[in-house]
């Protein structure tokens, strides 16, 4: 039998970085009747995590030829790579160095899918959905025949890189979790701008299983990875419900558009352990219309409202450099992605992804961008380069002051206070956090950057002649940060207040003037 590896390179090892889409492919040539008595299959694939990938320069070549290196050790006939944005250059490397020693090369992915044409390093590149067209591909690599036979495998519920024990969950501490395909938006960045626009379900027979599967292997959390996960609402609202049955104590990470969400299906999610992340893009109508994204500020807000009344985690994404877009106008974006309580804010340079609507129209629309990967937007006609690289900067401090600095809770406050935008925060604390060390920049440890947070607080409270209310803020920052490393760790701990811890822990540091001006000072130190 041939020896077929099924391999990709990922950042981690974790939940969210598991090789998903090779899994699919190999378990697709254990099943398909033209190869499953061909080839012995094997999934290997690479992270920079491992400790090999730690002693070696990640050079595009060096990492290109450590893999390389360790794909031949195992002596396969061919080799398949699944191919990123990301991680194109490393691969590319890696089958170069393959194919001078006689391994053939195959290659499939998102990029691949947009413009095969331009992969001309591989013995052969598949588009599409890889359980399709990688095990055909690989009998005619492998015989040199062509192929009359049907190609495609039914939708059988064992038919799953999970259930046939290709990929072990447990491995990763979690899933990625497929319940559909395809997606009913064509937003103009996205790879599904130019695909069908329809979802396709997976049966609910092999859904079950696979929670079924979780649940035996207590798998702590899983991401599902449908675009619109509430594209049709009573479909979620019904898996929910499955999931609260099966898999009761297993965290659930979906993305939903906040316009479809009301009430009921709000309600539904509190049903489990769970968070939302959800595309805001920008907060301008016109900018999302230019790239085909609908957007209707009444109607996310109301959703977005649902979500906070029952209580649901969520994270909100905005793009920076977006065409019709400016530096002012991201700045407003993301003054209302703040002003909505986002448990986190992710903040994404725009790429300008081959095969996507956007590169087709990206003269039209004034778009300049990096010809390699990952494609980022170097400048437009409303966006300097400047004004990206000043984008870039407000990602990073709203990264480490409100998503690693865990500021949900009270960042809002602090801001009513000093009367200030987020935008202008986020602008005033880059300066700042690049005047620290390095490895104060740099820390990831959330105690720490407390101590970076309660600083620049007291800077900013004094700059105001807001002094008399620094202690108050302060507390705040303590009170809300010791609370969060215990649900984080479980670990106790001892701080000490300038104010009652009860009326700390209550609604009235809402305001902080008003907390100031009737809350008596007590010293006191409480056990978290």
């Amino acid at each position: 039998m041939k020896k077929i590896i099924f391999t990709t390179l990922l950042i981690e090892k974790s939940p969210q970085a598991l090789p998903l889409g090779a899994a699919c492919c190999a378990s697709a040539l254990k099943h398909n009747p033209l190869t499953k008595d061909l080839c012995q299959t094997e999934l290997y694939p690479f992270n920079l995590e491992d400790k090999d990938f730690q002693k070696i320069k990640t050079s595009t070549d060096q990492a290109g030829l450590f893999i390389a290196e360790k794909l031949l050790e195992k002596k396969p006939d061919l080799v398949a790579f699944s191919v990123f944005v990301w991680n194109r250059l490393i691969l590319e490397k890696a089958a170069s160095v393959l194919s001078q020693k006689g391994v053939l090369t195959l290659a499939g992915g998102p990029e691949i899918t947009a413009h095969p044409q331009d992969f001309t390093v591989f013995d052969k590149v598949i588009a599409g959905e890889g359980e399709n067209t990688v095990p055909p591909a690989i009998y005619e690599l492998l015989t040199g025949e062509k192929t009359s036979l049907p190609a495609e495998v039914p939708e059988y519920p064992e038919f799953s890189p999970y259930l046939d024990k290709t990929l072990d969950p447990a491995e990763y501490e979690g899933a990625l979790w497929e319940l559909a395909r395809g997606c009913p938006f064509k937003c103009s960045y996205c790879y599904e701008s130019k695909g069908q626009k329809k979802v396709r379900m997976f049966p609910m027979e092999r859904i079950e299983k696979e929670l079924d599967l979780f649940a035996q292997k207590k798998i702590p959390q899983v991401f599902v990875l449908d675009p619109t996960y509430n594209a049709n609402k009573q479909r979620a609202i019904n898996l929910i419900n499955l999931i609260a049955k099966k898999t009761p104590d297993t965290f659930y990470y979906f993305e939903a558009r906040a316009e479809f969400i009301d009430r009921q299906l709000a309600h539904a999610f509190t049903r489990i352990p769970c968070a939302l992340q959800i595309g805001l893009q920008s907060a301008d109508e016109k900018v999302c219309s230019l790239v085909n994204r609908p957007f209707n500020r009444k109607n996310f807000e109301k959703g977005i409202r649902a979500l906070n009344d029952e209580g649901v985690i969520f994270g909100l994404d905005v793009i920076y450099g977006l065409p019709g877009d400016s530096l002012r106008g991201y700045k407003d974006s993301i003054d209302f992605a703040i002003s909505l309580y986002p448990n986190n804010l992710e903040l994404f340079c725009l790429s300008v992804l081959p095969g996507t609507d956007l590169y087709d129209r990206a003269k039209e629309l004034h778009l300049n961008f990096e010809k390699t990967p990952p494609y980022h937007i170097i400048n437009t006609d409303r966006y300097s380069r400047t004004d990206i690289e000043t984008a870039g900067k407000l990602s990073k401090a709203c990264c480490f002051f409100y998503n690693d600095g865990r500021a949900v809770p009270w960042f809002n406050t602090i801001l009513h206070a000093l009367k200030m935008k987020a935008s202008f925060f986020f602008e005033r604390f880059y300066t700042y956090l690049t005047s620290l060390p390095r490895e104060k920049q740099e820390t990831c440890n959330h105690k720490e950057i407390e101590e970076v947070q309660k600083e620049f607080v007291k800077l900013m409270l004094k700059e105001k002649n807001k002094g008399r209310l620094i202690n108050a803020a302060l507390d705040i920052i303590t009170f809300n940060g010791a609370m969060s490393r215990k649900t984080d760790t479980g670990i106790s701990e001892t701080i000490e207040l300038h104010y009652p811890a009860e009326y700390i822990a209550s609604e009235y540091t809402l305001d902080l003037e008003f907390f100031a001006n009737s809350v008596k000072m007590k010293n006191n130190r409480i056990k978290v």
